[in-house]
Order: structure tokens, then sequence, then C-alpha cells
């Protein structure tokens, strides 16, 4: 969601701010602003729109200084304005903050605190926050901070300066990420380690119920009562060239393109082609607790959800265990039935998605272990499972998920093996055979990516069309779903997927001349159903393209455009369709003028509800 950058160091704080801002742009955002102590006073920008505003406001208008804050905000309580971007100021204007996440109660404070004389001048639940601060002002930001906060209910990462108390961040979380960088001389805060690691790679994350007050000679930690708190100093192993886009013109793309290294980063070193063990002794659930796993439930959001119903064919299919994938977001509302032979998986790139974290603490007392698959070191949701399985993608900047979907099925599969490998249900032999077809997967996924410029071709006949129909059967429905959520996330096409069968009980009567389908048809235990579906589709006038295996050419006679793939292990197909998907979405989204990395309406990382 929301992004937060701080910095109180020896170097002039607004490029720092900026830089910072353009590194959580990502997150997706309205609206941006920083504030600056300058000359003893504190100063604010703030714009509706992209940060290159701001860079134009502050290029009429310079500012200067050496400690400050700036936002990325998008629009939660009050529309995308200059007046409700942050940062946002008390009454005094001379103390700012800036706030990510949801203040629940801000109404009956608003409502309190302008009875007392308050003057509010934006819509959001965000301006409570600064006023209650001034409220307890009494020469200490930390101790107004610890007096405010306690009155709050809700989500917060929150981050104040005041002309009043100077040289000073401070920071405080229940909810939404925040990161302290430890540098030499110089310290920052962020929403995450992406604008931090530019400048140190010592970072400590702060827990909920944590504060952190930052100065010119280092960082003191408490909790909210103002009791010290320890923390550990992590070193963040991610090199900043790693962010950057290296030629390509989007960060999607890419993301896109670095696929198969990431396969076989998060391969690495966790099998053995000796042997044909899986080694998974890293995740910290011992073999004795899986032993005794009888079913295992899926919870994840959006694409982690899809990758999370891949999955349930790896578990279903090698470790021989009924699987349950279910939205974390509804998980938590419903009565579910967990006992302790169920092993929950909460798949969550950021390791923040607040709606997952949610489900994790809602079943991790229930279920014999609950295991998280994600991309960020100590981030939340790793931090709080029993269990972690990080996968190895490196940052990803593109709003829209695509290498951390084929690094989370890549968990996914190895989660599948050690499960077989330590209940028993695949011996070391049938175990190695399907590690060796895997570790070929990379390979195949680059023959696809050298076939780029002919997808971008095929893609651009499409680019006028309005909808889309995505099929898909048995482990490539969730591929089916997975490419109509890129197209509709970054070109804004309306785009459904359903599984084959089903075409028939509704979605037949769209098909028509103006509604292409996309197929994904690999040779599998289906493949004969998809081309009884594709044949109903061609029957009624329908324009379908296939996915399929490069050596078919019976499917070349039954559609229109055929995107050919390698052939692979069934259960190892979507590793290799779902690239053409993405691909040919991006290629639309970019020829549409669609802002590709940072799609209207999503932000990257959900951490409110």
């Amino acid at each position: 969601m929301c992004g937060i950058i701080g910095y109180i160091g020896p170097k002039s704080v607004v490029p720092v701010l900026i830089e910072g801002l353009k590194k959580l742009e990502y997150r997706g955002y309205d609206s941006a602003g920083i504030a600056v102590v300058d000359k003893g006073k504190v100063q604010v920008r703030r714009v509706k729109g992209k940060i290159i505003e701001l860079e134009e406001s502050l290029r009429k208008s310079p500012l200067g200084g050496t400690y400050g804050l700036g936002h990325t905000r998008w629009a939660t309580h009050g529309r995308p304005s200059e007046e409700n971007a942050h940062p946002h100021r008390d009454c005094t204007g001379q103390l700012v903050i800036v706030h990510n996440g949801i203040i629940e109660n801000y109404l009956a404070l608003k409502l309190r605190l302008r009875d007392e004389g308050h003057v509010f001048r934006t819509e959001t639940d965000t301006e409570v926050i600064a006023h209650l601060i001034e409220k307890y002002f009494q020469g200490s930001l930390e101790e107004a901070m610890r007096a405010a906060i306690a009155e709050l209910e809700g989500a917060f990462a929150v981050s104040a300066i005041s002309a009043k108390d100077r040289n000073k961040i401070v920071a405080a979380k229940l909810g939404p990420p925040v990161v302290v960088g430890l540098g030499d001389g110089e310290y920052l805060l962020s929403s995450d380690v992406n604008p931090i690691i530019c400048h140190t790679q010592n970072v400590a994350f702060l827990e909920d119920g944590e504060m952190a007050v930052i100065g010119p000679a280092g960082v003191t930690f408490s909790d909210f009562k103002g009791n010290p708190v320890q923390k550990k100093i992590e070193r963040i192993a991610w090199n900043p060239m790693m962010i950057e886009k290296r030629g390509f013109k989007h960060f999607m793309l890419k993301e896109i393109f670095e696929q198969p290294e990431v396969v076989r980063d998060t391969l690495l070193g966790r099998t053995s082609l000796d042997s044909g063990k899986v080694l998974l002794d890293e995740i910290g659930i011992s073999p004795q607790v899986l032993r005794r796993v009888r079913k295992v439930v899926l919870l994840a959001c959006g694409t982690s959800y899809h990758a999370g119903l891949v999955g349930k064919y790896f578990l279903e299919s090698l470790a021989q265990v009924p699987v349950d994938v279910e939205y974390a977001s509804e998980f938590r509302y419903r009565d579910f039935i967990l006992d302790k032979e169920t092993l929950g998986i909460v798949i969550s790139q950021s390791g923040e998605t607040a709606d997952t974290l949610a489900a994790l603490r809602a079943s991790k007392d229930k279920c014999a272990a609950v295991l998280a698959v994600t991309n960020s070191v100590s981030s939340s949701i790793a931090r709080e499972a029993h269990g972690v399985l990080y996968t190895h993608a490196g940052p990803e900047i593109g709003v829209a998920a695509t290498k951390t979907f084929t690094a989370q099925m890549t968990a996914l599969v190895l989660i599948a093996l050690y499960l077989a490998q330590v209940k028993g249900k695949m011996d070391d032999r049938a175990s190695l055979e399907f590690i060796e077809e895997f570790q070929r997967i990379p390979h195949k996924m680059e023959k696809i990516l050298r076939q780029a410029k002919t997808i971008e071709d095929l893609a651009l006949n499409f680019v006028a069309f309005s909808h889309f129909l995505y099929l898909g059967r048995w482990v490539n429905y969730p591929v089916a779903l997975e490419g109509a959520l890129k197209l509709k996330e970054i070109s804004y096409i309306h785009a459904e997927a359903y599984p084959g069968g089903e075409m028939k009980h509704g979605p037949i009567a769209l098909i028509d001349e103006n509604m292409p389908t996309m197929a994904i048809i690999p040779k599998d235990r289906v493949y004969d159903k998809m081309l009884s579906n594709i044949s109903e589709i061609k029957a009624r006038l329908g324009y379908v393209l296939a996915v399929a295996q490069e050596n078919d050419p019976q499917i070349r006679e039954r559609v229109d455009e055929v995107i050919p793939v390698p052939s692979a292990h069934p259960l190892l197909m979507p590793f290799l369709t779902i690239v053409p998907l993405q691909l040919f979405a991006y290629y639309i989204a970019a020829k549409r003028g669609a802002d590709v990395d940072q799609p209207r309406n999503l932000a990257k990382s959900v951490t409110v509800e």
C-alpha cells in the first residue's frame, strides 16, 4: 500500500527522500509528498499525481535540511488530492506525520479533537494522529507519540518529526511493516528494504507494538510503554543493481525474463541429484510433525492464491494428501475446521499481506504447524509462522506479480516432494527422476522467452479488444486464472478464466467473433477434453489462440494461432504455459499505453484489510 521513507544524516535530505520514494513507487500510489526540517521550521511539499510532479514543485521552490520524511499515498479515506496527500500537519504546522494503515476509530477521535479546538483540513483518517500527538506534546516527540497511539484502533505504521524536538524521527508499528536502516553515520526508515539498501544493508524490522527513535547518533528501540527493546540487526543480501531495469523498458518485462534464474535460485541447494532427496531442514518444522499430516490447507490472495491452486495438484499428486486452497480474506471469517493433523501453508510475496497474516494468526494454534512461503526475509508472516521456506526471487518491483508466481510454484513443488519423502509416498528413484525433470525447466523457459518478439507481434493484433476468455483444465486451470488476471491488471481488458468443462455451463453464451479465447492445451490427461471444448468455440465462430506443445501438429488444425512451448512432465507444464501468457498481457498493455509497472488502483503489498 502506501510507502514511507525517512532519513537523518549528513547528506542533503531531499534527494535521498525523492530517490527513496521512487523505489517505493511499485507499491502503488496516487499522491506524494515530503516534509523536512529546514532552518528550524518544518517545510512540506505535496502533490496529487506522480513523483515527477513533486520533483517539479521542488525545482521551482527548493528545500534544504538534513532530515525528513516522505510518503506515497494510496487513497483509503478521502479522494486523491494534494490536500489529502501526506505528510499531514498539526494545527501549528510544525509537527508532521506520515502513516500507512487504517485508523478505525478516527471519526470519534476527530469529533472529540474538533470539540477541543483542533482544526482539520483533510478528509483522511491520518490527520487525527497529528492532532493527537499535538495534544500530548510537552517537549518529547516520542512520549507524545506513545500517548497518541494508545488511543488508536486499527492498523498503522506512523512516523513523525517536529521542529520543537529537532534531529529526531519517531516511528511506531502495529500492522504495516517498518524497516530501520543503520548506516555509517546515517539512518533511514522505510516500508520495505528497497530504498534502504542503496545506503546500507544493515536493517532492523520493527515488530507490532514497537517504536524506534532515530537521531544523528543512532537508533533506540522500545515498546509502546517505553520499555527498551533489543533488536537483532540483519544484513540484507540483495544487490542494489537487482532493482534496476537493466535495459528493459519496464520492470515487469525484466522480471518475466528473470524467471528461469529465479527457479534455479529457489531450487539451489535444496535437492540432491545423487540421492533424489529434497533437503528442507531450513523450514524449521520437524519431519515427525509432517509425518502426522493428513490434510493441507493453502491460504493466499491474488496471484499467490493461483500459485496455491497449482500447488494443490503438486501436493495431491506427489504427496498423496488432500488439499484445500482458500482465499485468506474469506477464510478468517469462516467457521473453519482445523486439527493437529492439518498443515497450513500461507503464501505471500511480501510477507506482509494483511489478510494472509490474519489467516495465519487465526489458524496457527489449531494446526499441526503453519509454514510460510514468502520472498521477504524477516517479514511479519515469516516471523510468525512455525516455519518458512523463502523463495529466492529478489525484489519484484512491478505491481503485477510474475517471477514471484513461478518462485512460489517452485517452493510448492519442493514442499510436495519433501512431504512425499517424509511420509514415504515416493521412493528416492521416482523423486530423482522428477527432480531431474524439474532441473530442465529453466532452460525450457529460456527457450520460450526467445520467442518474445513473435508473441509481441501476435499480441498486437488484440490491442483493441475489450473482452477475453481464458480456458484451461486440470493443473493448467490455475494458469488460465493467472493469465486472465495479468491481462486485467495491466491492460484493463476484461478477462475471465474458466475450467474448460465449465464453458458449456454458461460462458459459452458470450462466444462470438468479438470474444477471443486463450486456450491452454498441453498434451496431458485432459488434452482430448480440451480439444472438444475448442471445437465448441469454433462452431460458434469464436477465435481461438492456443498455448500448446511445440510437437503437436493436431492443435494447429483446430485453432487460429498457436504459441508453442516445449514438452515437460505434465505437472510441471504450468512453469512453461504461464510465460507466454505473461508476455501476451505485457505487450498488449504496453501498446495500449497503460502504466505497466504501476497499474491504476493497485498496490504491490496490500497491508490493510
